[in-house]
């Protein structure tokens, strides 16, 4: 055979980013270099999307033996602060990445004063003292080309001394900003004398007040590949139209230096939608500052860190990255999908637990009192290493309430008078009756086992339908078990016009308190990977103990959503 079948196939499962990459590597760009970044703004937790981003800037690096650094675009010290910095590096290192070093936009705000100041020398920039709404004014439309500012041909001097003004506290906020003069006609919006300073007077996290005048993101971003050296700056679609004046900038920059095989490339890819969920930072800052979830890390919220304390694991977020794939298209993913990747990997990884969330005592009548015997589970099925534990059997259990049913439909094949299950690991037994209270709700099943059907004995291999779990009433511990789902009502919340707080879902979360589990998992360390069997992937909480076990549902065993 062939090496080409081989070769068209790999060719075929790159994405267009890899497509670009391959081929520039190929013909010697940058020197044959492969150095990506991946910039967030330390503003708040990252969420699923930059999720996306991650997956990209660093995993095309770790695959084409290219460096990936870590920059923290902090051009904005009013929203910005540490720990958002600790908590994006904390993310970052979960999902199984590493950087090359890290760097800050702020690491250049000399440079980026400098070049501000030569752009002023050569007139190519000019200080306005207009308001925000002025200027917005001035810009004119796509199809009508904007009114020049009565202070874009200002004296170079005079812009000069007033630069030094904006940055040494002298201006307040909003009273002057620096201006590119570029081109008030262009077609692209951008390009109309774009603002590239502003005013904050604010100390900033690492500079302290050594700043007042800070860079625009247009004017930072680009610089700051060209600084470090990056070769592919990889964003999300928003920026296409950004990109002329992201290369407009650099060609400043260069100073007459030949940048043809030697430049900082822009390429964009769209971004990570997902249904019944919001990806705006400034929402989900609203969210988490108006008490109405749990901090940043409450596991209904798409955030890395929620994601992780509800017990998705990284390698289910990486597959389903992997899943919906890179295109220019922007799309609506199905919250499903990322439910669909967790169980694909978490069916891998997870502990085997049993455990009771809505209880009723069943009662093996004919079981000795006082006689207990310890039955043998396995770990996990798909694991043969993982090794086996083992769960007490007792006269007194816990099933789960919807496991029996006292008149039942002809398919229902779990414990109803008259009918055999199998009591998981354990042994065959028939329903005999049940207690109820005066209002009627069952409190008590009863029923007898066979004593030579055990799992493993030779009176175990008759045919039995319906397959139950169970605990021992007394070899089992009370636990609080939260079922989560989704955050908002509707599929598309940041499409929808009303108010997103009037989307939220009320029921998405339930606590149930009255559960019961094995007692090693109460012991469990938060972030375990688990399976609840026949209930759901679960995983104890941060505010679980040994004394008050607390667990979080994942996700369902199926999908019980798509459906709808």
């Amino acid at each position: 055979m062939t090496d080409t079948p081989t070769n068209v196939t790999k060719e075929k499962s790159l994405n267009f980013i890899e497509h670009i990459v391959t081929k520039d590597l190929e013909n010697g760009l940058n020197d044959g270099r492969l150095q990506t970044r991946f910039p967030p703004e330390p503003n708040g937790y990252l969420h699923i999307g930059h999720a996306k981003a991650i997956c990209m800037d660093f995993g095309i690096a770790q695959k084409y033996g290219g460096v990936c650094n870590l920059r923290f675009d902090d051009t904005n010290p009013q929203k910005e602060d540490t720990e958002y910095v600790n908590a994006i590096m904390d993310d970052i290192h979960w999902l199984g990445f590493e950087w090359g070093k890290i760097c800050h936009a702020s690491d250049y705000f000399e440079q980026l004063w400098d070049f501000a100041v030569r752009l002023i020398r050569e007139g190519k920039a000019y200080v306005d003292e207009q308001t925000s709404q002025q200027i917005a004014e001035q810009k004119g439309t796509p199809t009508t080309p904007g009114t020049e500012s009565p202070y874009r041909n200002r004296p170079v001097e005079e812009s000069l001394a007033l630069f030094e003004k904006m940055n040494n506290g002298e201006v307040p906020e909003g009273a002057m900003v620096l201006r590119a003069k570029i081109d008030m006609a262009n077609p692209n919006m951008h390009f109309r004398d774009p603002v590239i300073y502003r005013v904050i007077n604010k100390e900033h996290h690492r500079t302290g007040a050594r700043w007042k005048a800070y860079p625009m993101y247009d004017f930072a971003h680009g610089q700051s590949d060209y600084f470090e050296g990056v070769t592919h700056s990889i964003c999300t679609l928003e920026f296409v139209p950004h990109r002329p004046l992201y290369d407009y900038f650099i060609d400043e920059l260069k100073e007459g230096k030949d940048l043809a095989d030697h430049r900082p490339r822009q390429y964009e890819f769209n971004r990570l939608n997902l249904t019944y969920t919001v990806m705006s930072k400034r929402k989900l800052l609203a969210l988490v500052q108006e008490g109405l979830v749990d901090g940043w890390d409450d596991p209904r919220m798409p955030t890395i860190c929620g994601l992780r304390r509800r017990g998705y694991s990284p390698q289910a977020v990486r597959r389903f990255v992997d899943m919906i794939g890179y295109t220019k298209i922007d799309a609506l993913n199905d919250y499903a999908m990322l439910e669909a990747a967790a169980r694909e990997d978490l069916n891998k990884r997870a502990l085997r637990v049993t455990s009771v969330l809505d209880p009723v005592r069943l009662v093996v009548t004919n079981y000795p009192e006082g006689q207990i015997e310890e039955v043998e589970c396995v770990k996990n099925p798909e694991d043969p290493e993982a090794g086996t534990h083992t769960q007490t059997f007792s006269r007194t259990l816990w099933i789960e309430r919807d496991d029996f049913m006292e008149d039942a439909p002809k398919k229902y094949f779990r414990l109803t008078p008259g009918n055999e299950v199998r009591l998981k690991n354990a042994y065959i037994v028939r329903c005999t009756g049940c207690t109820k209270d005066a209002d009627g709700n069952v409190i008590e099943v009863q029923c007898e086992y066979d004593p030579e059907s055990r799992s493993g004995m030779p009176g175990a291999n008759r045919r039995i339908k319906g397959t139950i779990h169970w605990l021992s009433a007394d070899h089992c511990v009370p636990c609080e078990v939260r079922l989560y789902s989704h955050l908002f009502n509707v599929e598309n919340p940041s499409a929808d016009e009303r108010d997103f707080r009037e989307l939220l879902n009320p029921e998405s979360l339930q606590t149930r308190t009255n559960c019961y589990t094995e007692p090693f998992a109460a012991n469990l360390a938060p972030g375990t990977y688990l399976q609840f069997q026949r209930l759901c992937y679960a995983t104890p909480d941060k505010s679980s103990t040994p004394e008050a076990p607390v667990f979080n549902r994942t996700v369902t065993l199926r999908d019980s959503w798509g459906g709808k």
